[in-house]
């Protein structure tokens, strides 16, 4: 009786889990089963070739029915076209946003976070969609290395200088690509590059080399959060070594990245990497021994024509198929996140670019959300009596002069987009027939003077060329312009010199400088009466210039920098020590701009700091709070920011840290209170003998102001 029983019981669940039984002709398949389990069986059932191909940028197995997704570009937008030729000759247009270093301006991660939404959903429609059918899922973004030096050429990919905010930031931008569903990501957001990459000239040979605390509390920090608070799971390693080894093949990867932070998904190379191991570096004899070293450093997607060296090592004895059964978990991780080994009808993402009729990038929803993110990443540097915003009623004629004025430039990670709105083009559609428009290129200075002399008032547009107007490769013949490859070798601007003779033609001249990284432009915030920053990109860069200059959007973006006035004030570029100058927290002399600083076209007050407690347990949290009002007659944005002064440290500490900030919208005269939290462990440093960061009993200096140079607010804690 009991026999039957159980027999009966065994037959009635089988017969419930047949229909899914025979919906899966292998386990890897059943969504239903943990993700290592399917992993295991998918291994077991591919050939080592197959494996050898997963190594690359598209995991797919089509005899198996495995499907996987390659990589595409987005660092403020999605590239599939653009001067980098990311369609590879058949560009797919889409939504354009400002430089990542621009996007950082905005000082908002609510800004970056929706960016990258709307890239995350247009890399979806473009690879789901039957028409196009392109692309990838798996997202070369954000940067998160730190702009340590204004002359590294690629500055403009980051987001500034500051360690804590960048991961703030890089959270953010995660956060966007990878959706809020708990099981699936819309896009898998890969970080580049881990780490200290921020020289381009002779980055394939050279060490970045610095101590474990600046590794711990600087250089890493923004990979540790959007590790460990973002959720990403696949990053890109540098090209560079860090201290003699280099970063492709370095122990940290595994050691700290994979066993200590978490990170079980894929760890690419950067594109010629692992030949450079050989050819740059020197560090192997050739490429089986490299391929043998990548592989056991946890390298698992290669950027490079790496088959010939894993066969090799493989051939060798160098590496065995279990050592690529190891590292090929990370990727087909990603992919299960993706949704790519199951049914779509349980992807919630799967039905975009199936059932949306509209291409998105042709939506009027991206075309103003880009104009309205433009405008919250100008920053107004100087306005002398109040020269800004430019009353239309009493000009009657401008004079738009500059190398920028006549175009959008996009960037070397640039997608094409869909339209693109000029400095010149804005200001004529903001103006209409009312004013007349005297447009002036920078061919010759002559030009330029009589269109200055001939107007009432002077917009001169000026900046670097994102690629120094050269196709070519390791190019840039102006030595204040830098890119991909090339490091600046001034931070002067040439322009400037016309500007003098414009300036002397007609003093009401406004400077727009748009750029991927800071200028020294003493003389003209010595003399010119106004002078607003912006970067390039955003396809809707005219109009949004446009609302800017003529008063219909207060500027309220803050630099992310320290602008030298000279060069004289920056240590050499290949000292990575920071302590010895570099950034806000140690550097020395006066700069041009500082770190956090940024005007508006009205007037702020900060108030009546206080704290929720007077004391800080080593674990927990405390909140800042602090009074701001709009004490002029216009709407604006103020940013309030944190700063923090260790007065009892045993170790050496920055001169201040930045902990804390928020932006923040008033009317005239409204009054709101700002509540930023304070963690004690943002304010821990690494202990070398311990090896753990500890956070240690002293007295804090909080610091709160609008901007690194303008903290008058101040209250001491005591740190438990």
């Amino acid at each position: 009786m009991n026999l039957r029983f159980h027999l009966l019981l065994l037959l009635i669940i089988l017969s419930a889990f047949a229909p899914a039984l025979a919906q899966y002709q292998y386990p890897f398949q059943d969504p239903e089963l943990p993700a290592e389990e399917r992993i295991s069986n998918a291994l077991s059932l591919m050939t080592l070739d197959e494996k050898v191909n997963c190594l690359g940028t598209n995991p797919t197995v089509e005899r198996l029915g495995i499907k996987g997704t390659g990589h595409v570009e987005g660092l403020h937008g999605l590239a599939l076209g653009g001067p980098g030729n990311w369609g590879r000759g058949n560009p797919v247009p889409t939504t354009t946003f400002p430089q990542a270093i621009g996007l950082a301006e905005s000082w908002d991660p609510a800004v970056l976070k929706r960016v990258a939404e709307i890239e995350s959903m247009e890399a979806r429609y473009v690879f789901q969609n039957e028409k196009y059918g392109r692309g990838g899922l798996v997202v070369r973004a954000p940067n998160a290395d730190i702009g340590r030096d204004p002359r590294w050429g690629r500055t403009e990919e980051s987001f500034g200088e500051d360690a804590w905010f960048n991961g703030k930031m890089t959270v953010a931008f995660i956060q966007g690509l990878q959706g809020d569903d708990t099981t699936y990501w819309r896009t898998a957001s890969l970080m580049k590059h881990f780490l200290a990459n921020s020289n381009e000239n002779s980055r394939d040979s050279s060490s970045s080399d610095f101590d474990q605390r600046l590794f711990r509390e600087y250089y890493s920090l923004p990979f540790y959060m959007g590790i460990k608070e973002g959720g990403s799971r696949a990053f890109m390693a540098a090209y560079n070594a860090y201290n003699g080894i280099p970063m492709t093949v370095h122990p940290l990867l595994k050691e700290i990245a994979v066993k200590e932070w978490g990170q079980n998904g894929i760890i690419c190379t950067d594109g010629g990497a692992y030949q450079m191991l050989v050819n740059s570096h020197k560090y192997y004899p050739n490429l089986y021994k490299a391929a043998e070293g990548t592989i056991e450093a946890g390298i698992n997607q290669f950027l490079d024509n790496y088959k010939e060296g894993v066969y090799g090592a493989l051939a060798n004895g160098y590496l065995a198929e279990e050592d690529l059964d190891s590292v090929l978990r990370g990727v087909f991780r990603v992919m299960i996140k993706l949704g790519m080994w199951d049914p779509a009808e349980r992807v919630p993402y799967s039905r975009i670019g199936n059932e949306d009729a509209a291409e998105p990038w042709n939506t009027r929803e991206h075309r103003e959300e880009v104009r309205d993110v433009t405008r919250k990443t100008a920053v107004l540097l100087k306005n002398k009596n109040k020269t800004l915003p430019l009353d239309t009623s009493k000009i009657k004629s401008v004079a738009f002069i500059g190398s920028a004025a006549a175009e959008v430039f996009l960037d070397w990670y640039s997608g094409t987009p869909p339209y693109t709105v000029s400095p010149l083009q804005g200001i004529k559609n903001r103006l209409g027939d009312k004013v007349t428009v005297h447009y002036a290129m920078t061919n010759t200075a002559d030009s330029a003077v009589q269109a200055a002399k001939a107007a009432d008032v002077v917009i001169f547009v000026t900046g670097n060329h994102p690629y120094c107007n050269d196709p070519g490769w390791k190019k840039c013949e102006t030595p204040g312009f830098g890119r991909e490859a090339v490091d600046r070798e001034t931070i002067y601007l040439e322009e400037e010199k016309l500007i003098k003779k414009v300036y002397a033609a007609n003093p009401n001249t406004v400077v727009v400088l748009l750029s991927s990284f800071p200028f020294a432009i003493n003389w003209s915030q010595e003399n010119v009466p106004a002078i607003l920053h912006m970067t390039h990109n955003s396809q809707e860069l005219g109009n949004a210039l446009a609302d800017v200059l003529f008063g219909d959007y207060n500027p309220g973006g803050k630099l992310v920098q320290t602008w030298p006035a000279s060069m004289e004030q920056l240590p050499d570029l290949m000292d990575y020590n920071i302590r010895n100058g570099r950034t806000y927290m140690y550097f020395k002399g006066k700069p041009l701009y500082p770190f956090g600083y940024g005007l508006s076209y009205t007037a702020f007050s900060l108030s009546n700091m206080k704290t929720s407690a007077a004391r800080l347990d080593k674990n927990g949290e405390i909140m800042v709070s602090v009074e701001v009002k709009n004490t002029g007659s216009r709407e604006g944005d103020e940013v309030v920011q944190l700063y923090v002064q260790h007065l009892n440290s045993k170790v050496s500490r920055p001169e201040k840290e930045l902990k804390g900030f928020e932006r923040v919208s008033l009317q005239p005269g409204e009054v709101k209170t700002v509540n930023i939290p304070l963690k004690a462990a943002d304010l821990a440093y690494w202990n070398e003998e311990e090896q753990k960061f500890v956070v240690e009993a002293d007295k804090v200096r909080l610091l709160a102001g609008n901007s690194s140079a303008s903290t008058k607010l101040q209250k001491v804690i005591v740190v438990k």
